[in-house]
């Protein structure tokens, strides 16, 4: 999980609450601007775009753990296991 200083939370839910505002989704919008912000500020290095792709599979992975691990739980306790 992602946990950063208290003191950076402020900033970055700022973000998040722009991105619910202007209605961003992940069916484009969001590969757009995480590809936008890597090309223009990451600098350029195997290691910097390589560190830039290790955080962006790791939060999948934790999406999939705490998000999607916890909703197919709550859909066998409702519909019983396949």
């Amino acid at each position: 999980m992602p946990y950063i200083k208290q003191e950076r939370r402020e900033d970055c839910d700022r973000v998040v609450e722009l991105m619910k505002e202007i209605g961003l989704n992940a069916d484009g919008d969001l590969n757009y601007i995480l590809f936008k912000f890597c090309k223009y500020n990451v600098d350029a290095s195997y290691n910097n775009y390589k560190n830039y792709c290790g955080e962006l599979r790791q939060c999948a992975t934790e999406i999939e753990r705490k998000l999607v691990a916890f909703y197919e739980e709550q859909k066998i306790l409702e519909n019983g296991n396949v």
